[in-house]
């Protein structure tokens, strides 16, 4: 894995990029301009740069008047505001009406760290992902982030885009094609999948190369895009490797692990296991303390694959080790 880089820091860097081409391109903030780093863009555009202060649901309201306008809105805030604070004028004047805002949440999850749990959103997705319309899209790593920023820009429709705080080491292989609503296979395995979202694809990577010490094949799977989700790829591996652990930096309600058992339900049951919050909020600390506490570690992953595969083969009539 390489330097690592905060995903938010791409976005501000490739905001800037875009918007030498792009001037139909708007980027509006809620007061948080340089935790953001939308201040990037304000500072080469500041026609093109609105901050609406502290009050979320207006710069949702506006961002919505300029697309109907025929402007891409770029809306940025912390992710406990865009999704909770802004929560009616996303869903009615947003997604509802299928305008061309791209909502991108900064500080999501437990790695918010000291701001504790009145700033980490562990909701974030599930809210987002029941609107009909919305787009829901978290990258892995900051090259990831780029890809995805290029490809969102005119894709039609409401975004969410789900970024982070901390710096995050790279995951992704150069090369690697980005396409909204297609999961990528990160490692083949045959014994077990991983299937992460955001920055849990590299502690999935991690606990992969644990497993494999122990002579089990783990696949890790990367679900970028949560919503819509690629069902194809989910049921390929579920049926695989017939074991499926979900890993993301969210409550396990409602979000990558809900969406995973939804599909898999349908189409190819298999013993699983939800790796994520477990119905709690967080608390201010240090953010490798709180994964470590919550669950959220590549050691919580192996321990995770070893209990679904001891299911596996129950299931299949063999005995557990």
């Amino acid at each position: 894995m390489s330097e690592k880089i905060a995903t938010r820091d791409v976005y501000g860097k490739t905001l800037v990029e875009l918007g030498r081409t792009r001037e139909d391109i708007v980027v509006l903030d809620a007061d948080l301009s340089k935790s953001t780093k939308t201040a990037l863009f304000a500072g080469e555009y500041p026609q093109r740069f609105f901050n609406m202060g502290i009050s979320e649901a207006d710069m949702m309201g506006t961002a919505a008047g300029l697309a109907a306008s025929g402007y891409i809105s770029f809306v940025s805030t912390f992710g406990v505001f865009a999704a909770g604070r802004a929560y009616d004028q996303v869903r009615n004047s947003i997604a509802y009406t299928r305008l061309n805002v791209r909502i991108v949440a900064t500080h999501a999850g437990l790695t918010v760290g000291e701001d504790g749990a009145s700033h980490q959103t562990l909701e974030d997705i599930a809210l987002m992902r029941v609107l009909p319309n919305m787009t829901v899209v978290v990258p892995a790593d900051g090259y990831q982030t780029r890809q995805a920023l290029f490809e969102l820009v005119d894709y039609p429709g409401p975004v969410y885009l789900r970024l982070g705080r901390p710096k995050v080491p790279r995951v992704i292989l150069e090369g690697t094609v980005f396409q909204v609503g297609k999961g990528q296979l990160l490692k083949e395995g045959r014994d077990v999948a991983l299937i992460a979202t955001g920055i849990m694809n590299g502690m999935a990577l991690e606990a992969a190369a644990v497993l494999k010490g122990e002579g089990i094949d783990a696949a890790v799977v990367n679900i970028h895009t949560i919503k819509p989700l690629d069902r194809r790829l989910l049921s390929e591996v579920a049926a695989d490797t017939g074991a499926v652990v979900t890993a993301e930096e969210h409550s396990v309600i409602g979000g990558l692990g809900s969406a995973v058992a939804e599909v898999l339900a349908e189409t190819c049951p298999v013993p699983m296991l939800r790796v994520g919050v477990k119905d709690s909020f967080g608390e201010s600390g240090a953010p490798d303390e709180l994964m470590q506490k919550y669950g959220l570690t590549s050691f919580h992953l192996v321990e995770a694959a070893r209990s679904v595969l001891r299911a596996k083969k129950k299931k299949e009539g063999r005995p557990p080790k």
